[in-house]
């Protein structure tokens, strides 16, 4: 699939459980990468957690700057900002946040690997922050059997807000992540799918050559779940 698509890459999916174990590009799968927008599942926790945003409905006021994102330029909540994958948004919860409750939530959470030092509204966007596949889906384990030691109410409003399509079939969880600013600019795609059976975890990532390659993220993902049987081709579903 990637060599039809023409970018390199790798995909990892997971059963909840730990085995099966399918891998696309094992040396990859391993390599750490800067972790752009996907950290916003952390974050998202981290913002509940501290009570720095009261749940997924909660507002985040816009200021009236304009952005380059026209959806970016409005009042958001923590849901839509997730969705909307909105950088002031976070950059806002950032803030209030600091570097040591950072540090902390980071080490905590077994998340990747931080460079010092840092800037605390950047840090997951300008390279400080990179993670590999394979962790990316060992954290997202811990995150769906709700091992980090967070709230309930916590692992609840992540769960809405990362839900991003509902099927009679399945569930699928996830986020993007694009790191433009990397050389090659990296693409993300990590989640996970529920169906009636199981709980399957996937952990995209992939070279960029322009934003025309972004909706390859998706595609690779939904291609390589469909090719495991996980979920149903479009035709399939009623």
């Amino acid at each position: 699939m990637f060599a039809a698509a023409g970018v390199d890459g790798t995909l990892v999916i997971a059963h909840l459980d730990g085995d099966p174990v399918s891998v696309h590009n094992a040396p990859r799968a391993a390599q750490r990468f800067p972790t752009a927008s996907t950290f916003k599942i952390l974050n998202t926790l981290i913002a509940l957690e501290e009570g720095i945003i009261a749940g997924p409905d909660a507002l985040i006021p816009w200021d009236g700057r304009l952005h380059d994102m026209p959806n970016w330029n409005r009042d958001h909540t923590l849901a839509s900002a997730f969705a909307a994958s909105c950088v002031w948004c976070y950059q806002n919860l950032a803030r209030q946040i600091g570097a040591e409750r950072y540090r902390s939530h980071l080490a905590r959470a077994g998340y990747g690997e931080l460079a010092e030092p840092f800037d605390p509204v950047a840090f997951w966007l300008d390279g400080s922050l990179t993670i590999s596949a394979l962790e990316q889906v060992a954290f997202l384990r811990r995150v769906i059997l709700r091992t980090l030691p967070y709230r309930d109410a916590s692992d609840e409003g992540l769960r809405r807000v990362m839900l991003a399509e509902t099927t009679e079939q399945h569930r699928l969880f996830a986020k993007t992540g694009w790191a433009a600013r990397a050389t090659p600019p990296i693409g993300w795609y990590v989640g996970y799918v529920e169906t009636p059976e199981d709980t399957w975890i996937f952990a995209l990532n992939m070279d960029t050559r322009d934003a025309a390659d972004l909706p390859l993220r998706l595609d690779l993902v939904r291609a390589g779940l469909q090719a495991k049987g996980i979920i149903e081709p479009p035709e399939a579903e009623p």
